[in-house]
């Protein structure tokens, strides 16, 4: 599994940060899957109860040019507050992103930015705004509905998730192979 794959030229600071903030926000939610997990078992979470999730996740953006990524992670917690961990397949650490009320971090080596939540972040990082309150009610196996958003949650039970943002343009493929914990 790669790690960042992003295919636009780096230019300044804008480029570094839209990176970096792919690294993390891919993630949200990312998402920022394909391979072969099982889902641990055990009992969907409640509705903003804590949860914790761990695979493989891709995210595609049908941007000019095309914008991919691709890492591990480790996410924990709630839509409202949590962390997602994204590393390498060698365990190498790409990104850390912590989202509270109000605020969202994204910690890339010694370089720490702000947002004002992980929604904004996500939409900043990559120029798809993944609905990272839906991703929570999609692994947990609820059809939460997003306006442009088409999730297929029918290979949830083989740890698998797939999520489109048709509209608005650019199209984005989110793929997610995950366990639960």
């Amino acid at each position: 599994m790669a790690s960042i794959t992003h295919t636009a030229p780096a230019r300044g600071d804008e480029a570094l940060t839209r990176r970096a903030a792919i690294g993390a926000g891919g993630g949200a939610l990312l998402l920022w899957l394909t391979g072969c997990a099982q889902l641990s078992g055990g009992p969907a979470a409640a509705p903003g109860r804590s949860a914790n999730w761990s695979g493989r996740m891709s995210l595609r953006i049908d941007s000019e040019p095309v914008q991919t990524f691709a890492a591990l992670f480790e996410l924990r917690g709630t839509a409202e507050t949590g962390d997602l961990t994204l590393t390498t397949p060698i365990g190498s650490t790409l990104a850390q992103l912590h989202w509270a009320p109000g605020e969202a971090l994204l910690k890339n080596g010694s370089d720490t930015r702000r947002y004002d939540s992980v929604d904004a972040l996500i939409e900043a990082a990559t120029g798809a705004a993944i609905p990272v309150g839906a991703l929570f009610g999609w692994l947990d196996g609820r059809a939460d509905p997003v306006p442009g958003w088409r999730a297929d949650l029918g290979q949830l039970s083989n740890g698998r998730l797939q999520a489109t943002r048709e509209s608005p343009a650019p199209r984005a493929d989110l793929r997610i192979v995950f366990e639960r914990s």
